[in-house]
This record gives structure tokens, sequence and C-alpha cells, in this order.
């Protein structure tokens, strides 16, 4: 069970990190493009209502991405200890 959940969150976290970088690359309107944001948008709105964007030169920096993989790191740990603890 624990091996599924670090996967399952891995995969997320890859999502997230692949979105970051669809935006310069790909069409936004394309459907990959579109199906990334989808499922990591419920992650990153919050974050980013929390954490704006940063000034950085002639334009901004989103660092709700960074943020998302850090949380979600945490998470991850968090739960892998606790699931650790209860099988023992």
């Amino acid at each position: 069970m624990i091996g599924v959940i670090q996967t399952l969150l891995s995969v997320y976290s890859l999502l997230i990190v692949v979105r970051s970088f669809l935006g310069m690359m790909m069409d936004p309107s394309h459907p990959v493009v579109q199906f990334i944001r989808q499922i990591t948008e419920p992650v990153l709105a919050p974050i980013r209502r929390i954490l704006p964007p940063v000034r950085a030169g002639a334009g901004y920096v989103d660092l709700s991405p960074m943020a998302a993989l850090l949380l979600l790191w945490v998470f991850e740990r968090i739960l892998v200890s606790i699931l650790i603890g209860v099988a023992r």
C-alpha cells in the first residue's frame, strides 16, 4: 500500500513539473496540455492564492509548482510514517 501511495504522489509530482514546462513548449489549447492543467489546477490554484507570482526581471515567476512539490513531499513523508506506525 505504501508503494502505491508513493507511486501516485510521484506521478502527480511529475505532472506538476511537466505542466511547468508545457506552457513554454506546446500550444495551451492542445488536449494534453488541457488535461494536465485540469489535473494539477486543484492543487496549484489554492497555493497561488496564498503565494502570488514573484516579479523577476521583465516578467513574473509562478512559485506555486515548487511549493506544491514541497507540500506533496512533506505529505508523503507524514503519510508513510503514519502507515508504517499503524502496520507495526
